[in-house]
């Protein structure tokens, strides 16, 4: 008998237990930490397609997956957050195509200056066999490519001068990605590319360390660089791709049905994300005029990119013919 009046405060207990489980709210079976470099605004573009990501997964599968967001690099700049890939210290992350070039080289291609006409014909390219190859040769280290986001073709902003032809770039240092194709780019056309950590932008534009920078659209505005520098010109010098990446540690361990969830959920956000950058461009650049921002669109790109020529030669050597041209073949048949 003393033995059964033991056991009713353990009975007691455990049955309180599962009824406080019962009233609980079931945990995630998945959790992902998403971190990208932007902010965390609601014109932010890479804010845009992580929230969309989310709500794909818990679509697909309710309760499974609960996703962390980490803008404004809490989990460090887009090289760091690489690394972090790399390690598994990070689990998803939307990193800029040239930082993915530093890791495998081939996706340097991207970059080359006015391979694309449009954004259709970059879709076209990246969601086929070529930008799905690029994934290919990614997986080997140890990084999995989801899906292609678009960040837009990229422009310059400046507090010197508009940009209507090409030797208003003459003198003018602006700030660039941390990658030599696009340092080259800017020395072939007259200004000095000046590489530097996106979190440093915004103050070597106050203290006038750089001139200008050259981002997509949504970009330097969600960033406020045009309460700094009011001339902005539309050049569409380089498309700007960002795949959504997962870590190869957490990929690996997810099942089979949880791989095509997470694969199928990458998709939707970019195709969505994509739909949110056409519809919002024109609306950025009507916000920059009321705000007093001098916006021009060169009417002649032509003398551009006659002077970039000789990157397309240069990087033949560098990433192979055979990339290259197939690439530049892929280009003219999604036209």
């Amino acid at each position: 008998m003393f033995n059964d009046f033991r056991r009713v405060p353990v009975l007691a207990a455990i049955a309180g237990s599962l009824l406080a489980a019962a009233g609980a709210p079931a945990q995630a079976d998945v959790t992902i930490r998403f971190g990208w470099a932007t902010t965390d605004s609601e014109k932010d573009s890479y804010r845009f397609a992580a929230h969309a990501f989310a709500d794909a997964l818990e679509a697909a599968k309710p309760g499974h997956f609960k996703v962390q967001y980490f803008p404004n690099r809490q989990l460090g700049e887009e090289r760091e957050m690489m690394q972090g890939l790399q390690l598994g210290t990070v689990d998803t992350a939307l990193i800029t195509n040239p930082v993915v070039a530093n890791v495998e080289t081939s996706f340097t291609i991207n970059d080359l200056p006015f391979l694309y006409p449009n954004p259709e014909v970059a879709f076209n390219v990246l969601d086929g066999e070529l930008g799905q190859g690029l994934f290919e040769k990614l997986a080997s280290r140890k990084v999995i490519g989801l899906a292609w986001c678009d960040a837009g073709f990229r422009n310059m902003i400046n507090g010197k001068r508009p940009i209507e032809k090409v030797e208003d770039l003459h003198g003018l240092k602006i700030r660039v990605i941390e990658s030599p194709i696009f340092v080259r780019t800017f020395e072939l056309l007259g200004g000095s590319g000046v590489p530097m950590p996106f979190g440093e932008v915004f103050t070597a534009l106050q203290q006038g360390t750089i001139d200008g920078m050259e981002n997509p659209t949504w970009s330097i505005v969600s960033s406020r660089f045009d309460e700094v520098v009011k001339n902005f010109s539309v050049t569409r010098h380089i498309y700007s791709a960002i795949p959504i990446l997962m870590s190869g540690r957490l990929y690996d361990g997810l099942s089979d049905e949880d791989k095509t969830i997470v694969r199928e959920a990458a998709v939707t956000a970019c195709t969505k994300q994509r739909e949110f950058n056409a519809q919002s461009e024109a609306e950025i650049i009507e916000g920059m005029k009321s705000r007093g921002v001098a916006v021009n669109e060169v009417a002649d790109m032509s003398v551009f990119q006659e002077r970039v020529r000789p990157i397309y030669d240069e990087y033949r050597t560098k990433l192979g013919a055979e990339l290259i041209d197939g690439w530049l073949e892929g280009v003219a048949k999604a036209q």
